[in-house]
């Protein structure tokens, strides 16, 4: 996710959009850029959580990519790589909810169809790059014929991955600490 906000970043820098809702209400450009104003309107942003409904968006054409597809379209991948292949009602129930989130951002005009199309591509493709280098034990290692070692972020890859041996398990569990675990372990067996 750190990696496509980091790409996201750099094409808010280089792209400019006119706004996709012609309704929507932008702040002001201002001309005399100080930090007390610019610390304002992150303040500002901050307190809107970011979004447009409440009235608190102050930017206006950060739209090249959709944050908000890259985030439906991990969520999907994330559900539909770690969850076992018996979920598939899961499964499925996800694919809607990300499509359907795409299909009201667009509906909405919260962004062009470009923005979604390209977050949805670049978004996926940064996931099966990962996954690939991931289970594939070779790949974390810098030999001449690894394309991979050209990513600008292979070497923090393979820092950060460097203990896993492959490929995760299709395993699905609670986030409940081993002391919950244990104490419900004890009430099952006291009750047989």
């Amino acid at each position: 996710l750190g990696i496509l906000y980091y790409y996201r970043a750099i094409t808010m820098f280089i792209t400019v959009l006119p706004k996709a809702d012609k309704t929507y209400i932008c702040q002001p450009r201002s001309d005399n850029i100080t930090m007390g104003l610019v610390v304002n309107r992150v303040l500002t942003l901050i307190s809107g959580g970011g979004l447009s409904i409440n009235g608190k968006q102050v930017y206006c054409g950060d739209y090249i990519f959709s944050g908000h597809t890259v985030t439906l379209t991990l969520g999907y991948l994330a559900i539909k790589q770690y969850s076992p292949p018996r979920f598939f009602l899961l499964h499925w129930a996800s694919l809607l909810t990300s499509s359907c989130g795409v299909i009201f951002l667009l509906l909405a005009r919260g962004h062009y169809s470009i923005d979604v199309l390209l977050a949805y591509w670049v978004s996926s493709r940064v996931w099966m790059t990962f996954h690939t280098m991931a289970n594939i034990r070779e790949l974390k290692y810098g030999g001449e014929l690894n394309m991979f070692r050209g990513v600008w972020w292979w070497q923090a890859f393979r820092y950060f991955e460097a203990n896993i041996p492959g490929p995760l398990p299709h395993k699905y569990s609670l986030p409940i600490p081993q002391v919950v675990k244990e104490w419900g372990r004890k009430i099952k067996t006291t009750q047989s």
